[in-house]
């Protein structure tokens, strides 16, 4: 009697090798940093070798990110430095902040698709080493009697640090099984968020030691840390081979009504944690002129809820994980809108406490949407195949490879759409202060669109009657 065979396991090994047999690999998807065989639902595959892989790649794919980030926010941090030497009104302040969000958000489209075309690590060195474009131009542009122009273009530059975000994430999506997911996406975004307060703590340094006459020293920091951002990715980091770029995806998922739904609550709380972000420092000093009457007085507090949002997104992730992203979405925007009526309040009765405190709950309560709504991604199109398995028969390794690939460009367009509600919150900020000179009627905007977007979560997720798709 011969004696049956053992099923094959992954083996235990440093790293999961090229298979030089592997079918429908092209010849440039193959080398020693290309993975072509990679299963992470199989839990023996992920215990022996999985999981120390897709932390080695994560760990890089945060640095980067964050490097990105604060690339992207720098303006943020800049405009405080525009003294009345450089003869720039607020109004033209928020420009110079809305215009880098602007191209972030356009750019995380391509950078979505990159991944699959170049390799994660290939693009993760490539797409570091481009924020040296926006850096090297600040150390060189920036001083007094600058145009006003030159600084609108340079400003634009810097949009490509929006643009490692949706790599990124798309990149760690592929890497962790569908139960870590949550956990996975709210580090990589979490860590890459928190570059945006690291930026802001830096500029703090420079305007309390060197004074606001030396910006360009903001820039010349982050030139060697991108440099060694992107050694570290080259030597460190892998490509995954059976990543694909269909041609459909992303035709298939802009007729899918969740993609629409996803990205109008993904403005909802990464539009208002990277608005917010970029406005808040200009904010305190125009609502509150006497209280921040120098720069660094602003950027003492400028820090403080985007590294708390950053911080605690992870936490949104965990939280969408046990409870499911609809239900943790839903009730996040209920204390968003809670939020935004606090500092509506406190900007009437012009209580600076009270403001703070409302501008606090609103960056921790972005942070954990961003990783709930996030969370959803993965979850919506994981049910659907369950349902074409279950009702139709669908081969589950294709439903499953269908689900991935849908997830992975739903990252994406997400992503662009939810960056350019940053530059909805600081157009938003722009128009009220020149209309009515404060920011209220900003307020009153934010809170309506929060209680639109708890009303849609409500609506298509967790309505009794609507409740088709399980788990999300």
């Amino acid at each position: 009697m011969s004696t049956p065979t053992p099923p094959e396991v992954a083996p235990v090994e440093s790293e999961p090798r090229s298979r030089p047999d592997a079918p429908d690999i092209p010849r440039s998807h193959r080398g020693p940093h290309w993975i072509t065989d990679w299963r992470p639902e199989d839990p023996v595959f992920w215990e022996a070798t999985g999981a120390r892989v897709a932390r080695r790649n994560l760990v890089f794919s945060v640095v980067s990110e964050h490097i990105g980030f604060s690339v992207w926010s720098m303006w943020s941090v800049l405009v405080l430095f525009l003294g009345p030497e450089y003869g720039i009104d607020p109004a033209g302040k928020f420009l110079l902040t809305a215009l880098p969000t602007l191209l972030g958000a356009a750019l995380r489209l391509p950078y979505t698709f990159a991944v699959a075309t170049f390799g994660g690590r290939n693009w993760t060195v490539v797409s570091a080493l481009l924020l040296l474009v926006p850096t090297v131009a600040i150390a060189v542009v920036l001083e007094p009697g600058v145009s006003y122009g030159t600084l609108l273009f340079v400003a634009c530059l810097a949009g490509v640090g929006g643009g490692n975000f949706a790599s990124s994430m798309t990149n760690i999506n592929a890497y962790y099984p569908n139960r870590l997911k949550g956990w996975a996406l709210g580090v990589n975004a979490g860590g890459g968020n928190i570059g945006v307060a690291v930026v802001q703590l830096v500029g703090l340094l420079i305007l309390a030691t060197v004074g606001a006459g030396q910006p360009r020293l903001l820039a010349l920091i982050y030139i060697p840390l991108i440099v060694l951002a992107a050694v570290g990715a080259f030597l460190t980091m892998n490509n995954l081979a059976e990543m694909r770029n269909s041609k459909r995806a992303m035709r298939d998922v802009t007729r899918d009504g969740h993609t629409w739904i996803i990205s109008l609550l993904y403005i909802g709380t990464f539009g208002s944690f990277i608005g917010f972000s970029f406005a808040f420092g200009q904010v305190l000093q125009v609502q509150f002129a006497d209280t921040f009457s120098t720069p660094v007085k602003a950027a003492y507090l400028t820090f403080i809820g985007p590294l708390i949002g950053s911080l605690i997104r992870p936490i949104g992730g965990r939280l969408a994980d046990r409870f499911g992203g609809a239900t943790v979405s839903f009730v996040n925007f209920v204390a968003m809108a809670l939020g935004a009526g606090v500092v509506l309040t406190a900007s009437l009765s012009g209580s600076l406490v009270l403001y703070l405190i409302g501008f606090v709950l609103l960056f921790t309560f972005s942070g954990i949407g961003n990783g709930s709504v996030y969370k959803m991604i993965p979850a919506i199109f994981r049910a659907k195949s369950g349902l074409e398995i279950t009702r139709h028969g669908a081969e589950p390794a294709v439903s499953m490879a269908t689900a991935q690939r849908l997830s992975g460009a739903l990252i994406g367009v997400a992503g662009a759409i939810g960056a350019f509600g940053g530059v909805l919150v600081n157009l938003a900020f722009r128009q009220s202060f020149l209309a009515t000179k404060s920011a209220d009627a900003a307020y009153i905007g934010f809170i309506a669109f929060y209680v639109l977007c708890l009303a849609v979560t409500w609506f298509v997720y967790l309505r009794p009657s609507a409740r088709r798709l399980e788990g999300i």
